[in-house]
């Protein structure tokens, strides 16, 4: 690809978890063009969590500002404008009319198949059609429109010092490993039942884990967070809603494995390269779990599909989310327990390897 220092724009608001999948497409744009300038339209959350990525201007959009933010951040953007190309990365109604206001030359979108609420009128390139794989990958082939393949997968979230020390100073490292739980995705059809939080809270804690709850700041994560209190017959330290988003990541690197359901913590865990016992019935994990490693995830979501939709996980259209009451019913505190004991099996010292 020729060396090119017109600036590149990215538009991807959210959520968490989305925006952590970008940062690996970043690196491989810097890798290939360090001279190019990088503009991140993001929205706050993300921002909280990524502010300071070097070489990255970030511009944060408010979804309640509506059309007035909308004409604000175009007014924003002028100076360096207009742009060799936008990377249309989100699909969502307001994210494809956002893009309008963004002045680029290239507007690259998703393949027909991942393309939805009118994307397709607001592109005029397209990455390259791919069946089945994980988010991550379909976000890094952005980068093959611009003569770039993303071959290598790079996080690196610029966590302050300060944030680290901060999450070095909420345990003392006796030697023992330690089971983090983040027990809240914000699609609550995806969350797990509080009393079986508890009861591998408790396998863990006779196997001489420590454990630690983790979360925002939400009611229902606190909620939960109580009830997984209540019910746990071993101590668990509790830090819902007492750390930010730039303390997360160095809080998650501190675990040795994070459980949890399809969720922000989850991709924040493994940039970090902390291994996820993911739990999924509602999600698919070969399309959102965690992407580096998912051999200690619950995967149930073929029978998920079964009983809800009468056909098999591979007869469902690529993405499909099996959000029901009851669904995150399906996985066990066996299926929990087992994945646990596959983690221990692979890591007999509780140490952090690949």
């Amino acid at each position: 690809m020729p060396q090119s220092s017109s600036p590149l724009c990215l538009l991807r608001l959210s959520a968490l978890g989305d925006v952590t999948h970008v940062v690996p497409l970043v690196r491989t744009l810097q890798r290939a063009n360090p001279q190019q300038p990088l503009h991140w339209i993001i929205d706050k959350a993300g921002h909280k969590l990524l502010e300071g990525l070097p070489g990255v201007h970030f511009h944060t959009y408010d979804k309640k500002t509506g059309l007035a933010g909308m004409r604000a951040l175009r007014r924003q953007l002028m100076p360096h404008a207009p742009f060799a190309a936008l990377l249309q990365l989100q699909v969502s109604l307001r994210a494809n009319v956002l893009s309008a206001f963004i002045p680029a030359r290239r507007r690259i979108g998703y393949d027909k198949s991942r393309s939805k609420e009118l994307h397709g009128l607001f592109v005029n390139e397209r990455i390259p059609a791919h069946a089945g794989g994980h988010v991550l990958d379909a976000i890094g082939r952005f980068s093959q429109p611009l003569g770039i393949t993303q071959t290598v997968v790079q996080w690196d979230l610029a966590t302050p010092p300060a944030a680290v020390a901060w999450a070095d100073a909420q345990w003392q490292d006796d030697g023992r490993p330690v089971l983090a739980i983040s027990p809240c995705s914000s699609h609550a059809l995806r969350n797990w039942r509080a009393d079986r939080y508890a009861a591998l809270a408790d396998h863990a804690s006779t196997h001489g884990w420590r454990v630690v709850l983790v979360g925002g700041r939400s009611e229902l994560e606190r909620q939960t967070s109580d009830a997984i209190l209540a019910q746990a017959q071993h101590p668990i330290l509790d830090l819902v809603g007492r750390d930010t988003l730039k303390q997360l990541p160095p809080l998650l690197a501190r675990a040795n494995l994070l459980v949890t359901p399809d969720s922000g913590p989850m991709h924040i865990a493994n940039a970090v390269g902390t291994k996820v016992l993911g739990l999924h019935a509602a999600t698919n994990p070969e399309r959102s779990g965690p992407y580096s490693d998912r051999r200690y995830c619950v995967d149930r979501y073929d029978d998920a599909a079964r009983r809800y939709t009468g056909k098999p996980a591979s007869a469902l259209a690529w993405g499909t989310r099996i959000e029901h009451a009851g669904v995150m019913d399906l996985v066990t505190v066996e299926d929990a327990i087992a994945a646990f004991q596959r983690y221990r099996q692979d890591h007999p010292a509780g140490h952090r390897t690949a």
